[in-house]
């Protein structure tokens, strides 16, 4: 019996495929099916990690694991500093470095909080330098004239940078740079390098300054970890399309970042300019850039991720010791390595250890299932169409058949 009967043929004489994975693949096309099923059927089947939801908390278990290896560095470059003059981590040798440390700390603390906010001060450093030139020339007035103009008039640039970046959704890094380019401007106006006209000197409160930075970092990271105040601080943090507005709230967050991140420049600018004062250096005017390249690059280092919001809790206090230390070291061997190369190379490092904590720091699911391709397979594509479903049918039961053993030349009738 051949197979070609017309039993096992298809009713109709209708030589349309009957693959079920084609009947699927329609579906899944079909924008008029409106049976649940249907609708399941289209949904689309994605492979690989999914996509974690914003409101998830961040794991913590990266950031704790490279801040180990950020006060193992601490570490060392304490040994190597210690092996070359052991009492460069005694008094008074002890407290320039603190100050030196709580001058760095605050420009990090500036990167960080801004960097978490989705809005990078890139005007940090010339902010910086810009209050020391004022502290500089106004220092022998009294402390509050050297201090209060300077705090004043980067509050209110903040202020008016963030109006401009919450306003119009414009990114933080291009604002702040341009405001950062007004500052370059204030500090080149001097020809020459200014000495500094006052005699305050801050390493007799350098326990004070570097205890109150360390807080600062700790307890504001750790803040920073609490899921609420963490999606709060981290709403400008780009999802989608960067340039859709992230709506009211966000600015405020915007205005804190911005405003505190000013402060802690003019801060660090003043204790530079203060300690400048006791060796003797004068103020030299240029662009400032460099200590932003640091204050950033020290927040990515720590772990502050470049994309907003995530961040570690003793990363930044790690990462400043250990520049801190490796500046005095670099110093007392006479490398001359100049700001602008460390700066370099923080940022690089920085943002590999960014990459680490995108890829590692947010929770996600494994995908499942393989894709569909809508195209049709083989030979079935001059008669599959997705317009109409392909249907099979059962094929015929066949008519009874009387036993044939008893036919032919061996049967029992021969």
């Amino acid at each position: 019996m051949a197979y070609d009967e017309t039993t096992f043929r298809r009713p109709g004489g209708d030589d349309t495929p009957t693959d079920p994975a084609a009947y699927r693949r329609r579906v899944q096309y079909d924008d008029t099916a409106g049976t649940t099923l249907d609708q399941s059927l289209r949904a689309p089947v994605t492979t690989g990690p999914v996509p974690a939801v914003e409101d998830e908390r961040d794991r913590l278990g990266i950031h704790l694991g490279w801040e180990v290896v950020l006060l193992v560095a601490a570490g060392v470059l304490g040994f190597f500093l210690w092996r070359e003059d052991s009492g460069a981590l005694e008094r008074p040798a002890l407290d320039t470095l603190l100050v030196t440390g709580a001058a760095i700390g605050l420009l990090a603390l500036g990167g960080g909080l801004s960097l978490r906010a989705g809005v990078p001060n890139l005007a940090i450093g010339p902010i910086a330098l810009a209050a020391a030139m004022q502290y500089a020339e106004n220092s022998d007035r009294g402390l509050p004239q050297a201090v209060v103009p300077a705090l004043i008039i980067a509050a209110a640039g903040a202020l008016a940078v963030s109006v401009l970046v919450a306003g119009l959704h414009v990114p933080g890094w291009a604002a702040t740079l341009g405001a950062g380019f007004g500052a370059v401007v204030y500090v080149q106006l001097r020809v020459a390098p200014v000495d500094v006209q006052g005699d305050w000197d801050p390493t007799d409160q350098a326990f004070l300054f570097f205890g109150g930075f360390a807080v600062l970092a700790v307890l504001g990271a750790a803040l920073g970890a609490v899921g609420p105040v963490r999606r709060f601080v981290g709403r400008m943090r780009p999802t989608g399309d960067p340039a859709r507005r992230p709506g009211a709230a966000a600015a405020v967050p915007v205005v804190i970042a911005l405003l505190l991140s000013s402060v802690f420049a003019v801060g660090a600018g003043i204790l530079i300019a203060a300690q400048a004062a006791k060796t003797g250096e004068p103020i030299v005017p240029g662009t400032g850039l460099e200590w932003t390249g640091i204050g950033v690059g020290l927040a990515l280092l720590a772990g502050t991720s470049a994309y907003g919001r995530r961040g570690g809790i003793f990363g930044t206090l790690f990462a400043v010791t250990a520049l801190t230390l490796f500046l005095d070291y670099e110093s007392r061997r006479e490398l001359d390595i100049a700001l602008f190369a460390i700066a370099g190379a923080l940022m690089g490092v920085g943002l590999i250890v960014t990459r680490l904590v995108e890829t590692y720091g947010s929770p996600f699911a494994l995908g499942s299932g393989e894709e569909w391709n809508a195209a049709p397979s083989g030979g079935t594509a001059a008669n599959w169409s997705p317009a109409s479903p392909e249907t099979w049918s059962t094929p015929a039961t066949p008519p009874a058949r009387s036993d044939r053993w008893d036919d032919g030349p061996w049967g029992a009738g021969r």
